[in-house]
This record gives structure tokens, C-alpha cells and sequence, in this order.
């Protein structure tokens, strides 16, 4: 999306915060949590273990946002959809392990959809396909995986609204 948005150079530099602020430390915290045996894998398929993940991912999406509204004196949507979105899928993990990977592609399609719907439906495709492959590999049982896609579907459904509304 940055690239078809911006020049090059501009996307990297909207890209590389991102990736200094929330996918580095993320990787690094689930590389450091699975190395000391805080986390039984690097997908974190444990309900317990996940609460903490959750939390770290949050407080970097939260860094993030803090940092670009200083920088641009404005949010970034789709982050601040983000953070909604892992804020959801921590309340929901009080009572079902939701699949992450199923509610973030889930939310991926959605935000394919603004820039094209044939692109968002597509992914839509990917998305029931990590839902299938997580059900496969035993990471999460069928209700799980359909939790995390209601949970994305509620999530993106506002965030599309929402997008409308500040378009015009």
C-alpha cells in the first residue's frame, strides 16, 4: 500500500519505524520467550502464554502510534484498527484461544478491499486457507479459528465503515 501511496523513499521511511518498533521487537520477544521456555513455540498456541504476547504486541503497536502522532500530529488508522483488534482477541482469549494468524489475514483482506475488492477477496481466500491449515496442524480446533475470523470480520467491518466516513 506504501509503495502504490508513496515514492519509494517515502514508503520506506513510513515502513521502517514499523518494522523498528513492532516487527524487530516482536520477533526478538518470541525468539528470547521460546529460547528461556516462557513459551512452549514460536506460535504461542498456549492460552496462558499468550496474555503476555499479547501485551508486548500491544505496548509496541501503542509505542508506534505515540511515535507517528508526534511525527505526523495524526494517527495511523490501520495501526489504531490493529490495536483494536489485538485488544478484542485479548478479551476473547479470557474465554476462547482465538486464531491470531486467521483474525490479522482476516483483517489483511479488509484492508486489500479499500485499495482494490478483487485484491480483498483474494486474500479473504488466503485467510480461509491459514484458517484450514491451522486447524490442520492442530493449533486450533474449528470454533477457534471461527472466533478469530468473527472477531477480525466485527473489527475490520468498523474499520471499512469508518474509512468510508473519513473519505468524504
Amino acid at each position: 500500500m506504501s509503495v502504490r501511496e508513496y515514492s519509494l523513499k517515502d514508503a520506506i521511511a513510513h515502513f521502517l519505524p514499523i518494522l523498528l518498533m513492532i516487527i524487530v521487537p516482536v520477533i526478538i520477544w518470541l525468539v528470547w520467550n521460546v529460547k528461556t521456555g516462557r513459551y512452549t513455540n514460536m506460535d504461542v498456541s498456549n492460552r496462558v502464554q499468550r496474555k503476555t504476547l499479547y501485551i508486548f504486541i500491544a505496548t509496541c503497536v501503542i509505542a508506534y502510534l505515540i511515535f507517528y502522532y508526534i511525527r505526523n500530529g495524526s494517527l495511523d488508522f490501520v495501526m489504531l484498527f490493529i490495536l483494536v483488534l489485538l485488544f478484542a482477541l485479548q478479551i476473547s482469549n479470557f474465554f476462547i484461544k482465538s486464531s491470531m494468524h486467521t483474525a490479522f489475514n482476516v483483517f489483511v483482506a479488509s484492508l486489500f478491499f479499500v485499495l482494490d475488492w478483487k485484491m480483498g477477496i483474494i486474500w479473504f481466500g488466503i485467510a480461509a486457507l491459514v484458517g484450514i491449515t491451522r486447524v490442520i496442524l492442530k493449533r486450533h480446533t474449528v470454533k477457534e479459528v471461527f472466533m478469530g475470523a468473527g472477531i477480525a470480520c466485527v473489527v475490520s467491518f468498523i474499520y471499512l465503515y469508518c474509512n468510508i466516513q473519513f473519505q468524504h
